[in-house]
């Protein structure tokens, strides 16, 4: 089948089997892809509409046992410079999110092993006491798994005690690149591929509604890149759990691993191949955070029909030298500038008119 014959089959919808997904990524012209995930992207959603969310990125501790090489933020057990916030300064950064508009709380950091299971009920009865309007969606499955392994108790079973504490979504960050050869030599400590995909599972099951991430450009190749993809939809056939895919580029320049940063023409050409190949995951988010705005706004044209959020704050990728920023004036503008009309919703896309932005 030559390639303008598989573009089209999957721009209608028609699914890539693995190796299409790779003669894809290597070998389509990049405009021709884009066309395809764009026109894909359209027929799923005609309106004009562009999402986006007011969120924050709370990174609550950078005390990590996990010490993975693509980290600048992580500092081992009783490092110097390590950190754990108190629930006061969590609140307070709560706060000044909500007082913003935010309505969903990232709150993630490394995975501490001093802090157990009731710290984190505790912080999440707090939160949604006191901010009964924002969304929880935070931690990450290593920091489930942590937990498990410090009190002795299956991943299923933290995620019901969060759950019942106010937790309501569980992120996709962790993910990396789901195939155990990149991770042993990024991350070794962290958890395999398989225990990745039972903890997004076990929370689908309970009700808790997910996100899947790609962090790539650090060691994997164009086929582990589609393997990754291909673990992400084989789940979502069986479960129907993830509301959006998320890739996003490594920032390597304090990283202990280093390397080279991906390329924007890489960045547009892994949206695109993931918006035609992961056909059953229905929003493709532009990661601008590492990118920056205008790739991001390129990235609407590449099979993304969300912006992800405003990110009030966030560290981990600052700290790996990456300084991209945002207010909710510039995303709107960016949205506007390619010819879309933005739209707030929250972590479950439902539309939230009533956070409209006032001011320009």
């Amino acid at each position: 089948m030559s390639l303008a014959d598989v573009l089209d089959r999957a721009a209608a919808g028609g699914r890539l089997s693995f190796d299409e997904g790779v003669r894809l990524y290597r070998e389509a012209p990049l405009h021709a892809l884009g066309a395809a995930a764009h026109a894909r992207r359209m027929a799923m959603y005609p309106t004009n509409d562009v999402t986006y969310v007011v969120d924050t990125t709370i990174n609550y501790t950078n005390v990590c046992n996990v010490h993975c090489t693509f980290c600048a933020f992580f500092r081992p057990e009783h490092h110097a410079e390590g950190y754990t916030m108190s629930h006061d300064k969590v609140l307070e950064r709560v706060k000044y999110a909500a007082d913003q508009g935010a309505t969903q709380i990232m709150i993630q950091g490394g995975v501490n092993p001093e802090l157990r299971i009731g710290w984190f009920e505790e912080l999440f009865r707090r939160v949604a006491a006191e901010y009964p309007d924002v969304d929880i969606h935070s931690l990450s499955v290593s920091e489930i798994s942590g937990l498990a392994t410090i009190e002795g108790m299956t991943t299923r079973a933290v995620l019901e005690r969060l759950k019942a504490a106010g937790m309501k979504s569980l992120p996709g960050a962790g993910a990396e690149i789901l195939v155990e050869r990149v991770r042993k030599r990024i991350s070794a400590r962290k958890i395999v591929p398989d225990a990745w995909i039972d903890v997004m599972r076990d929370a689908q099951q309970l009700g808790m509604p997910t996100t899947a991430t790609m962090m790539f450009g650090s060691i994997e190749t164009d086929d582990e890149r589609i393997a990754h993809m291909k673990v992400i939809r084989d789940l979502q056939d069986e479960s129907e759990g993830f509301t959006a895919f998320i890739p996003w580029y490594y920032v390597p320049y304090k990283t202990p691993l280093r390397g080279r940063e991906a390329t924007g023409l890489e960045y547009l050409r892994v949206l695109a191949v993931s918006r035609l190949f992961l056909d059953n995951v229905p929003h493709l988010q532009a990661s601008w955070l590492t990118p920056g705005l205008k790739l991001g706004q390129l990235a609407l044209f590449y099979g993304c029909d969300d912006m992800g959020g405003t990110i009030i704050e966030e560290q981990v990728v600052h700290d790996a030298g990456g300084g991209n920023e945002a207010t909710r004036a510039q995303l709107e503008e960016i949205i506007r500038g390619a010819g879309f009309t933005p739209v707030i919703r929250d972590t479950y896309w439902n539309l939230r008119n009533d956070l409209a932005l006032a001011t320009a």
